[in-house]
């Protein structure tokens, strides 16, 4: 018990916190908007440091990139199998989000006065004109604003790799990026201790100003994503173990996959669950070469459970401002947003959250409300993040071993 409430130590302290100030933004109404500056600090220093971060973490990470030794078949099935399968995860996240309204259209125009900005699309540039106008800028000054994150993200994957062209030359360039790199890091981790006031008073402040109209969102969105997530656990990973090995590969599905679900819900933490998940793929009967690489690489790059919660924020944003996104780009910025969060550990949740508000044209000063909903969802989502790996692995086994890969294994 003590173990698990160490671990789940962070999100507690923040959930209490946003409760906390739900009740005082309840009793004090809009007396309460007098510790709204309070969250206002949080929010600043949340924007002020996303520049940087940006730039710093994805320089590193292609930096610290090594060339894989041997893609051979088991990496071309895994690239495959997650692909299709984080595209089956987003559109339940769509079923989900598009059957049922997350926030009612008539507490939306009450609550978008909070935000500064409002959405207004170019409706006069052509597609291509769009697509120039969010990869680029025109001046390297307007890479430092919050407004062209993915212009500054393309910048800093060009910047890494030119480092690494540069090879020794660039030696001391890249010490510089992984040296500040890890200095940013630290940076946020100082602000995420300053999180609970921040987001307290600004939820204080929501609820004192709106009332029960934004609430009842965050209710909504959280049982409707926890059903969501029961039915692909349940119904979904179940199709594809008796897709990988009939009758048997179910039983051994169900079998093994309790150790990696709770070792998910005790830690809330992917990476924790890569021992607990490895064993229980071998004990299927799935070789140990696919274990051993499925799992380390899903754990970076395959998060179902994420996929889907980038689709009910970018779903309860489009609610909230009565815009109607369409199916094809919920899947195309719920996956990139999705890799984002993935590759990058610390701060990758931010960023991830930074890229479905500047491709959504969604006002940045949204990104609380994407906080929140990040913090009532982690639970379930690494849940799914971890046996989406558990079930991918079994649909790799069973295309590259064939369809008696199970009893293969136990002879």
């Amino acid at each position: 018990m003590k173990k698990v409430l160490k671990t789940y130590k962070s999100t507690l302290i923040l959930l209490g916190a946003i409760i906390i100030g739900g009740i005082i933004g309840a009793i004090f109404k809009e007396d309460a908007l007098v510790l709204k500056p309070l969250g206002d600090i949080f929010i600043n220093l949340l924007f002020i440091v996303i520049v940087p971060l940006i730039f710093l973490t994805i320089t590193a990470g292609i930096i610290k990139m090594s060339n894989p030794k041997r893609l051979g078949k088991i990496m071309g099935r895994i690239i495959f199998v997650f692909a299709i399968t984080s595209v089956i995860a987003v559109l339940f996240g769509i079923i989900g989000t598009y059957s049922t309204k997350l926030v009612k259209s008539k507490d939306s125009v009450a609550i978008k006065e909070l935000f500064d900005q409002s959405i207004e699309a170019d409706k006069d540039l052509s597609i291509l004109e769009r697509t120039a106008s969010l990869l680029t800028v025109s001046d390297f000054p307007l890479l430092l604003s919050k407004s062209n994150i993915i212009a500054l993200l393309v910048f800093s994957i060009i910047f890494g790799f030119a480092i690494r062209m540069a090879k020794e030359k660039g030696e001391k360039v890249k010490e510089l990026i992984l040296s500040l790199n890890d200095v940013i890091l630290n940076v946020v981790n100082i602000i995420m201790y300053y999180a609970p006031i921040g987001l307290g008073c600004y939820f204080a402040a929501l609820i004192g100003t709106y009332g029960n109209s934004i609430v009842s969102g965050f209710l909504k969105t959280f049982i409707i994503y926890t059903v969501t997530c029961v039915f692909v656990y349940v119904v979904v990973y179940s199709i594809y173990a008796l897709i990988t090995g009939g009758k048997e590969g179910l039983k051994d599905y169900w079998k093994n996959i309790f150790t990696p679900t709770v070792t998910a819900l005790a830690t809330c933490s992917s990476a924790a669950c890569i021992p607990v998940n490895i064993t229980a793929i071998k004990d299927m009967g799935i070789s140990e070469d696919i274990a051993e690489t499925t799992v380390p690489i899903g754990t970076t790059f395959h998060k179902e459970g994420s996929a889907i919660g980038s689709v009910f924020k970018i779903m309860f944003l489009a609610y909230l401002f009565e815009v109607s996104p369409s199916i094809w780009t919920v899947i195309g910025v719920s996956l990139v947003a999705t890799l984002l969060v993935s590759a990058i550990p610390i701060g990758g949740g931010t960023i991830s959250e930074m890229m479905i508000l500047s491709m959504m044209a969604y006002p940045v000063s949204a990104l609380p409300i994407l906080t929140i909903i990040a913090t009532i969802i982690d639970a379930p989502a690494t849940v799914l993040n971890v046996v989406g790996d558990t079930s991918s692995a079994m649909l790799i086994a069973r295309n590259i071993d064939g369809k008696d890969f199970l009893k293969k294994k136990k002879k």
